[in-house]
Formats: C-alpha cells, structure tokens, sequence
C-alpha cells in the first residue's frame, strides 16, 4: 500500500474519532445539566404529590390552581404553549432557538398541576425542559442547523430516559417520535451517550424510579399468540381513544372560552367535582400506587376508564404535565382488566398494556419494546413487542403529539398521508 493510499484509508476513523470525541464533550455536558434539572423535579414531583396526599382539602383550589397557570402562560409562556409539539416544529422547521423559559414555566405548570390535583404525567416536562435547556447550546455555539437537529434529538432524549430511568428506551424514542414511521439514525449516538449520562446522574443525585416486576412469563406458543395479538388490538384501539379524547377536550374548551386562563378554571371545577364524587384520589396525579397494584391485584374494570377521562379534561382544560405517565395507568389497568377473559399471568398483562397504550398514543413501538424490556425484564421481550407493534398499527394515524410528520405510512393503502402532520390528518 502506498503511502497516498494509507492516508486515505486512514481518514475515516479519523473523522469518526472527531465525531465521538464532540459529541461525548456535547453529551457529558448537556446529560448532567438535563440529568441534574431532572432529578429535581422528579424530587419535587414526590414532595407535592406527598402533601396534596396528606392535605386532600387542596383539591377544592383546582379551579384557582388551574387559573394560575392559565395566566402565567396567557402572560408569559404563549410562545412556548405549544409545548412537545413546539420541539417537533422546531425540528422540522427550524425558526428561531426555543425560547428557555419554556423550562421553568412547564416545570412550574407541572408541579402546579399535581399540586391541587390535576390528571397528568412527568414525560412532557421533562422532554420540554431537556429540549428547550440542550437548544440553548445552538446559539452559544453558533451551531448549523444539521447540529441543531441533533442537538433536539438529545434534549428529548436526556429528558425522557431521565425521568423514567429508561436509557434505551430513551435514545430510541427521541429518535422515532419526530416522523412517525422513520428513524433518524444520524444522530443515534449522540442520542443514547445523552441519555446513559442524563439518567446516571439522575440518579446519582438519589432520585428514585418505580421498579415493576413480572415474576412469570409463559411461553408463547399458538394459543399465546393469539391472545397477544388481540391484546395489541384493545391497546391499541384505547390508544386511539385516549388520543381523540383529549383532541376533543381541547378543541372544545377553546372553541367555548375564548379567554384562555378562564379554560383550566372552567376545568378544574369539573376535575374537583368528579373527584369529589368518586371518593377517591386514586385517578389524580400519576396513579402510581395503582399501576404498582395492576401487576399483583385485581382491580376494577373501569379504572382505565375513568384514568382516561379525568386525564383528557385536565390536559384539553389547559392544566400542564404530560400524557404518558396516565398512559402507563390506563394501559396497566387495561391489561389487569383483560385478565378477567385472557389466560396470561396478570402482571404480564398489566406490563403488555404498560408500554402498548403508549406505543400506539405516540407510535413509537421500537422505544416502548426496548422501554419494556429495560422496566421488566427479557424474558417478556416477544410479548411486549408484538402488543406494541400490534397497538401502534391500529391506533391509526393518529397520536397525542400531532406536529409527528408521516414518513412511512402504516399500510400502503394511506399513502396518500406521506408528509402531512397528524393534526392535518385528524380532523
């Protein structure tokens, strides 16, 4: 080999080795900031969960709460109010830097929201927080808009796998939410050194995250299949319906209040007064104790229900969190109540619904197998990706975050949505 040739041939590695080198400097920096950001929500999160608990006189304010947060963003955070779907925008459409009060407004609104005892989740502020801090770096840095790209995908990551102590699963989901139906794969490394980092230190800061178990698995013969596969159908069809519910809600309150601060009160005297009725505060928050007794216990039928309900109104009202927290909720309960007809072990039912409801709500059925795997276990890896494949198949082409773009239709016959936006689709 001559000496012009070994030079060529060594050039790539060369510039792999830049590669790395940058976005493991980029990764380590932006992972314990995110990582960091996160753990102390997550440890706030359990301090006003913890007293609206112990003081459930604070659930007659919801009103008043949500009017709070209705005029901090009405006031301050209208640029920001479009929240995920402002990251997904930004993405695809790349304007101006996301603006950073969009963190402390949704951290505010968050905690706000669980406060006085709204229906929502945790992945939506994380995700909006670890987005709108990692895309501060674009304009310190002066980055091109190829990088900026790259630089979303790891604020979304960090955050995600941050919250839930899924670093797998967060790589993968930062890289499939954007287009529904591809992967960006430019940016695959960069998106799991993030979120291995973002997640170390979350928890290296003592934040703690709910462990599941699933003590039995079967093995999946034809019988067993079957039973999956329709499974993976009701998911998904729930899938489906949480997502048009909460579609609903919000087109309704802000076709019928034109104020918006006036939306999240209208809502919350609705949320008090359900709660007030049903006697319980077991549908408000995040509802872990009841997705831990999904995997152990029977439980009513109707929980997935209600949990769908009270979670489309506090969200469509204006109330801030995320959705997918309620998803594992809804999807557990699903699968426990699935289990009074489908021979297979509760707890693997419950944990097949777990990750299904959210696979076919925000049609990443990659993220939610590989989310099922790091939460459960291996050995239940066959049946948790065929209910997440099933579920994303029929929840259709639709989803809570509707700024995803189709890139890969989910049948040929739809291949007419290729390039659209969900919201263009779901009218």
């Amino acid at each position: 080999m001559t000496k012009e040739n070994f030079n060529i041939a060594k050039i790539p590695q060369i510039t792999y080795l830049s590669y790395l080198i940058k976005w493991l400097l980029m990764s380590a920096v932006i992972g314990v900031i995110i990582g960091s950001v996160t753990a102390f929500f997550l440890t706030s999160l359990n301090w006003v969960t913890d007293w609206r608990e112990n003081h459930i006189w604070i659930i007659a304010l919801l009103p008043l709460g949500g009017l709070i947060i209705g005029l901090t963003y009405y006031y301050l955070g209208n640029s920001v109010l479009k929240g995920n779907n402002l990251l997904l925008e930004e993405f695809h459409s790349p304007k101006q830097t996301i603006p950073f009060k969009m963190a402390p407004l949704v951290l505010f609104g968050t905690l706000a929201t669980h406060f006085v005892g709204g229906s929502a989740g945790r992945e939506g502020t994380a995700v909006q927080m670890g987005g709108a801090i990692a895309d501060q770096f674009t304009q310190w840095l002066k980055l091109k808009d190829r990088d900026r790209k790259i630089i979303l995908i790891m604020g979304i990551s960090a955050g995600f796998a941050a919250v839930f102590g899924t670093p797998l699963a967060g790589a993968i989901f930062a890289l499939e939410v954007l287009i529904l139906g591809r992967i960006r794969y430019e940016a695959i490394m960069p998106s799991i050194l993030v979120a291995v980092i973002a997640n170390y230190t979350c928890e290296a800061w003592g934040a703690i995250h709910t462990k599941y178990a699933i003590l039995y698995v079967p093995k999946l013969d034809a019988q067993n299949l079957i039973w999956t596969l329709l499974a993976g159908i009701v998911f998904g069809l729930t899938s489906l319906f949480f997502s048009k519910s909460t579609h609903f809600f919000t087109k309704l309150f802000n076709s019928k209040i034109a104020y918006a601060p006036l939306r999240p009160f209208i809502g919350g005297i609705f949320i008090a007064l359900a709660v007030w009725i049903l006697g319980t505060t077991k549908y408000i928050g995040l509802g872990i104790p009841t997705i831990v007794d999904a995997f152990n216990q029977n439980l009513p039928a109707y929980d997935f229900l209600i949990k769908i309900a009270l979670t489309a109104l506090t969200l469509g009202a204006g109330f801030k969190g995320g959705e997918v927290t309620p998803l594992f909720f809804i999807g557990a309960t699903l699968g426990n109540a699935l289990f009074f007809f489908v021979p297979l072990p509760i707890a693997l039912l419950a944990g097949m619904g777990f990750v299904a409801v959210f696979s076919g709500a925000t049609n990443t059925p990659i993220a939610c197998t590989l989310m099922g795997i790091e939460l459960f276990g291996a050995e239940c890896g066959l049946y948790i990706g065929i209910a997440c494949v099933v579920a994303y198949l029929f929840s259709g082409h639709t989803g809570i975050y509707t700024s995803q773009i189709v890139g890969s239709p989910k049948h040929q016959i739809y291949g007419s949505m290729k390039g659209k936006k969900l919201h263009e689709i779901d009218r």
